[in-house]
C-alpha cells in the first residue's frame, strides 16, 4: 500500500497519484489552499474585511448572518466566534430524527449563554426515513448525503426568507481535508431520482430541496454569500473543545460528525464496512499539514478501529430498528453490489462544466474558492 509520504492519503482514496518523491496529488492541493488562505496577520485582515461587510449588509436586520450549528465542537465554536468579532447570527439547527441527545444539549447551552435565537427546522420523520433508506438500497457510498443537502437548503432559504446576506459554515479544510467527489458526491437532482426509484410512494413535502437554478438565484439575484470563517483565523479544536466544555457545559460526543448518529454509522460502519472506506485518512491527513497532530498519530490512529465491536454492533442494531428496516432487509443491503454516486443521475457534469469554464462568476457565490475549483488543477489533472 503506498502512502503519501507527508500525510496518510494512500491508494484506496481514488483519482490519488503520488510526484517522485512521493508526495500525493492531495497533498499538493492542500498546500496550495493553505497558501491560498494563510492565518496569522493576513487571515486576520481578511476576516475583519468580511466581517465589515457582514455588518454592513445586516445593519438593518435583527440579524446579520446565519449559522447551522449540530451541537459539534466546529459550529458551537464559530457561534462563540461570531459574537466576539461583533456579529448578530441566527442559529439554525435541522432535526432529522437522529441528533444525539448530548448534541442537542450542547446545542441548547451554547445559544442561552450566548443570548442567541435558536430557529429548529424539523423535516417529517417518515419522509427522511425513506429517503435515508432509498440512498442505502441504491448502494451509493455516502448515504448522508441527503442530511447534508438538507442542510445547506435549509440555510440558504431562512437566510432569503429573513433577508440575511450571508451563512457562516464552520467547515475547516485544515482539519477535513478534500474528500473524493467518488466517495461523497450527491446533489436535489441525484435526491429525487433514488428516491423515486428506491423510496416509497411517500411525498417529500417537508424535506427542503436545493436545486441548481435555486442555488444560482439565491448567489447572483439574492445576493447570498458562503462564508468559511475558519479559513481566516486561528482555530485549535483541542482548544476549542476545552474553552467550550470550560465556559459552555459544552459535553464531547466522540468522533468527527459523531453529534449526528446516522452520520456516525455511515462513517464509522456503513462506508468501513461495506466499502473498505475510510474518511478519516483524509481528515488526518490534512491535520497533520496544519501541524494539528503529527503523521505519527495519525497512522497510530487509522490503525484503530473506529470504535469498540460492540458499540459499533448496539449502532447498528439501533440504526435498523430505526430505519424500520428488518435484520434480513438490512443484510441483503449491505451485502448488494457497490454503486457508485456517478451510476445515477446527476447535475454533475453541469456543474463541472460550470466551474471549469466559468470559475470567476461561481466565486461569486462564496467567500472564499471552493477546493472543487481548486481540485482542478491537483486532482482533475486540468491546468
Amino acid at each position: 500500500m503506498k502512502i503519501c509520504s507527508k500525510g496518510v492519503w494512500d491508494e484506496t482514496i481514488p483519482g490519488i497519484k503520488f510526484d517522485k518523491e512521493g508526495v500525493s496529488n492531495f497533498c499538493h492541493l492542500q498546500e496550495q489552499m493553505m497558501a491560498d488562505y494563510p492565518r496569522g496577520d493576513k487571515g486576520l485582515k481578511d476576516w475583519l474585511a468580511l466581517v465589515a461587510s457582514i455588518k454592513k449588509a445586516g445593519k438593518k436586520n435583527r440579524y446579520d448572518c446565519v449559522i447551522g450549528v449540530s451541537g459539534g465542537v466546529d459550529s458551537s465554536y464559530l457561534l462563540y466566534i461570531a459574537k466576539q468579532f461583533g456579529l448578530r447570527p441566527l442559529a439554525l439547527n435541522l432535526d432529522n430524527g437522529f441528533n444525539s441527545k448530548i448534541a442537542v444539549q450542547n446545542i441548547y447551552n451554547i445559544t442561552k449563554k450566548l443570548d442567541i435565537d435558536l430557529e429548529t427546522y424539523v423535516i417529517n420523520y417518515e419522509e427522511i426515513k425513506d429517503v435515508l433508506r432509498s440512498f442505502m438500497k441504491s448502494g451509493i457510498p455516502w448515504i448522508d448525503a441527503p442530511t447534508d443537502l438538507a442542510i445547506k437548503a435549509v440555510m440558504y432559504k431562512i437566510a432569503a426568507d429573513i433577508g440575511i446576506k450571508y451563512i457562516l459554515r464552520g467547515n475547516d479544510f485544515r482539519s477535513e481535508g478534500k474528500q473524493p467527489k467518488e466517495w461523497t458526491y450527491s446533489d436535489a437532482k441525484q435526491l429525487k431520482y433514488v428516491h423515486k426509484k428506491f423510496g416509497t410512494k411517500i411525498r417529500l413535502k417537508t424535506y427542503p430541496f436545493l436545486p441548481l437554478i435555486k442555488m444560482l438565484f439565491y448567489g447572483f439575484i439574492s445576493k447570498i454569500k458562503d462564508v468559511r470563517p475558519f479559513y481566516y483565523i486561528e482555530y485549535n479544536k483541542q482548544e476549542a473543545k476545552s474553552l467550550l466544555e470550560r465556559e459552555f457545559d459544552w459535553v464531547d460526543y466522540g468522533g468527527h460528525h459523531h453529534e449526528n448518529l446516522f452520520t456516525k454509522f455511515s462513517m464509522a460502519y456503513w462506508l468501513p464496512v461495506k466499502y473498505g472506506i475510510d474518511k478519516r485518512k483524509i481528515n488526518l491527513s490534512a491535520q497533520v499539514l496544519s501541524n494539528a497532530i503529527s503523521r505519527e498519530d495519525a497512522l497510530l490512529q487509522i490503525s484503530q478501529p473506529f470504535s469498540s465491536m460492540n458499540e459499533l454492533s448496539d449502532l447498528k442494531e439501533y440504526i435498523v430498528k430505526k430505519l424500520d428496516l428488518t435484520q434480513t432487509e438490512f443484510d441483503i443491503i449491505i451485502s448488494a453490489p457497490n454503486k457508485s454516486s456517478f451510476d445515477y443521475p446527476s447535475n454533475y457534469q453541469l456543474i463541472y462544466g460550470l466551474v471549469k469554464y466559468f470559475s470567476p462568476v461561481i466565486k461569486k457565490l462564496f467567500a472564499f474558492q471552493p477546493m472543487s475549483i481548486s481540485a482542478r488543477k491537483f486532482i482533475d489533472n486540468e491546468n
